[in-house]
C-alpha cells in the first residue's frame, strides 16, 4: 500500500527514536495503532451501512467498481477483461524505434478490395 521496504522502515524507526525519544515512542506507536484500527473499523462500518441502505437488489455490487479510474476504464473500454491490458508493453511498443506491424482490416462481407489499376466506384448522384 505504501510501498515501504524493510530498510526504509528501519530508517524511519531510527529517525522516530531520535526525534521522539525512547521514552515516548512506545506510547506514540500504541496510539497510532489504535487510530489505524479505528479508521479500519469506520471504513468497514461505512461499507456495511452502504450495503444495508442499498438493499438486496445491490447485494452483488462491487464497491471497487465505483472507483473513478475503474469507471472511466469501463466507459472507454467497455466490459473487456482489463487483465489483458499491459501498460508496460504498450509504452515499450510506443517508445521503440521499430514500426508496429501493419494491420489490415478485413473487408465487409460482399465487398472485395480493388485490384491494381482498378478505379473506385463513383456515384454522380451522391455529389
Amino acid at each position: 500500500m505504501f510501498n515501504i521496504g524493510p530498510m526504509e522502515l528501519l530508517v524511519l524507526a531510527l529517525i522516530g527514536l531520535i526525534v521522539i525519544g525512547p521514552d515516548k515512542l512506545p506510547s506514540l506507536a500504541r496510539d497510532a495503532a489504535r487510530m489505524l484500527r479505528g479508521l479500519r473499523e469506520m471504513a468497514t462500518g461505512a461499507r456495511t451501512q452502504l450495503r444495508d441502505e442499498l438493499g438486496p437488489e445491490f447485494a452483488d455490487l462491487d464497491l471497487r467498481s465505483l472507483n473513478p479510474r475503474t469507471a472511466i476504464q469501463r466507459v472507454l473500454l467497455g466490459d473487456e477483461d482489463l487483465s489483458e491490458l499491459n501498460p508496460r508493453a504498450t509504452l515499450r511498443d510506443a517508445m521503440s524505434d521499430e514500426p508496429p506491424p501493419p494491420t489490415r482490416a478485413a473487408p465487409p462481407p460482399g465487398q472485395r478490395p480493388l485490384g491494381r489499376g482498378e478505379k473506385a466506384p463513383f456515384d454522380d448522384d451522391a455529389t
